[in-house]
């Protein structure tokens, strides 16, 4: 007898629930795009459970994790953009033992070189090199290069998690260069649906010369003297689009990261507040996404 019951009737009645293994996305903040003649800043690393991760890695291996236990969770923030140096690098965002670097800054003209991190941040003018990619595991590419030297006055973009920051291409010809494009990002279903998450920033340039394109539309475009940088878009981690000296044009800031858990239905998560967050059930698993840019803990019961 065990208590009031027998061995047999507990062992026929009894239903264990399913192991608490948890899946995940977690896609660290873009970094900013640079100032004057710029590159684009990088994407934000991914790591993912499904479907891919960035940097054309294998995919990682599920958590095995504790019920009423807290874990660390944090979404990390985009970097800033700037008006006068290189562009900020990305925040981390973090689940547990699992930490996605913030991507690298994008460079500026006269010697502000771009930053290194989950992706790498993109060249500025005058050949200066992309930032390069966090190596181990790899979470995203490398920023490409600068154009130049002499006229080819324009930056590079930022890395991607699926490609390479494209390098800038100048033309001895007035308003004929052309800024690298951001690297492209990465398509994820475990939230239900295809998303693409850290896309690179594109590069700026002078005068009416083509701006760098954000990294699968979700990364920042580039400036040029006509034309503003844009912001990485909230919540894929994308890098910021270069600036340009003229008109003042700055670059501008990086996306924030995002943190997707899938978790089996029997389990409820909860969040000890910081973040924002929402939960969802379909096909036996809940799927919690977490936006806001902060730190919590999460536990499970």
């Amino acid at each position: 007898m065990i208590g009031n019951l027998t061995a047999g009737s507990l062992s026929s009645g009894f239903v264990a629930p399913p192991a608490l293994t948890v899946n995940y996305l977690v896609v660290a903040g873009g970094g900013g795009g640079g100032y004057n003649l710029a590159g684009g800043g990088g994407a934000g690393g991914l790591r993912s459970t499904v479907t891919a991760t960035g940097g054309g890695g294998s995919l990682e291996t599920a958590l095995s994790l504790s019920v009423s236990t807290n874990y660390t969770l944090t979404v990390g923030a985009g970097g800033a953009g700037s008006a006068s140096v290189a562009g900020s690098n990305g925040n981390n965002s973090v689940l547990s033992t699992i930490t996605s670097t913030g991507g690298g800054g994008g460079g500026g003209y006269n010697g502000y070189a771009a930053g290194g991190g989950g992706s790498g941040g993109g060249g500025a003018f005058n050949a200066q090199n992309g930032g390069t990619r966090t190596a181990s595991p790899v979470q995203g590419f490398n920023g490409g290069t600068g154009g130049g030297p002499a006229y080819d006055e324009c930056g590079s973009g930022g890395g991607g998690g699926g490609a390479v920051g494209v390098d800038g291409v100048g033309s001895a010809l007035i308003n004929m260069s052309v800024a690298g494009a951001g690297g492209a990002g990465v398509a994820v279903s475990i939230s239900g649906s295809s998303v693409t998450y850290a896309g690179g920033g594109g590069g700026g340039t002078r005068n009416t010369s083509t701006v760098g394109a954000g990294g699968s539309g979700i990364g920042g475009t580039g400036a040029n003297g006509s034309n503003n940088a844009t912001t990485g878009t909230v919540n894929t981690g994308s890098g910021g689009g270069g600036g340009t000296s003229q008109n003042s044009r700055s670059g501008q800031n990086g996306g924030s990261g995002i943190v997707i858990l899938k978790y089996p239905d029997n389990y409820t998560a909860t969040f000890s507040g910081g973040v924002t967050q929402s939960t969802t059930s379909s096909g036996g698993f809940k799927i919690s996404v977490v936006t806001a840019a902060g730190s919590d803990t999460v536990s499970w019961a």
